[in-house]
């Protein structure tokens, strides 16, 4: 079962899997482009990390769903088991960083070639920090959005709008023991252990 690792465990296989078609082919003449993962401040160029240079292509998650057709059936056995099972779907942004207009196109091409190629990730291609079973997979897709939501994504970041394509990551599904599930909630809440009897 993955834990609760596995959100970052996600970006970092997917990072992976593009890094790997690039070194395969010979996409830019001047260097091999790199996949990295962005936060929202690394959009700004005064803020963005050093060791991030194009040519690129980012990964930025803008939003983390619960998977409501399969909550339900998981909160179930939770119930059960007393342990968490989360079911989530990982909205990404991909988008590409070059030079120039061509180099930018270019990386778009080849960076949705190789996701379409492995649409299902799984064993090794799975980071192994999200401590994955070897049954769990996710499927990445291309979600139907429309250009106004795309565009209020970049009206919240602190950068102009760039060209960027939409992928779903689903089910992320976090599993977790409750290691305190016998303590009452209110002593969880304030940090006061119950006292055991003597």
């Amino acid at each position: 079962m993955a834990d609760r690792l596995a959100i970052e465990s996600v970006g970092l296989s997917i990072a992976r899997c593009l890094d790997l078609c690039f070194e395969q082919h010979q996409i830019l003449d001047e260097s091999t482009p790199k996949a990295v993962l962005l936060r929202t401040e690394d959009f700004s160029k005064e803020l963005r990390n050093p060791d991030i240079s194009t040519p690129m292509v980012s990964l930025f998650l803008y939003r983390v769903d619960v998977n409501r057709c399969l909550r339900p059936g998981w909160s179930s056995v939770a119930h059960q088991d007393g342990d968490v099972h989360l079911p989530l779907d990982l909205h990404f942004l991909l988008t590409p960083w070059g030079n120039n207009a061509e180099d930018e196109y270019r990386l778009l091409g080849h960076s949705m070639t190789c996701l379409e190629r492995i649409p299902i990730l799984s064993g090794p291609l799975l980071n192994p920090r999200g401590n994955w079973q070897p049954h769990e997979a996710i499927q990445l897709t291309i979600p139907e959005i429309t250009t106004e939501d795309l565009m209020r994504t970049f009206d919240s970041l602190p950068a102009d709008y760039k060209l960027s394509v939409p992928y779903l990551a689903r089910v992320v599904r976090i599993d977790a023991r409750d290691t305190d599930r016998d303590v009452p909630v209110h002593h969880l809440l304030t940090g006061i252990k119950p006292e055991l009897d003597a």
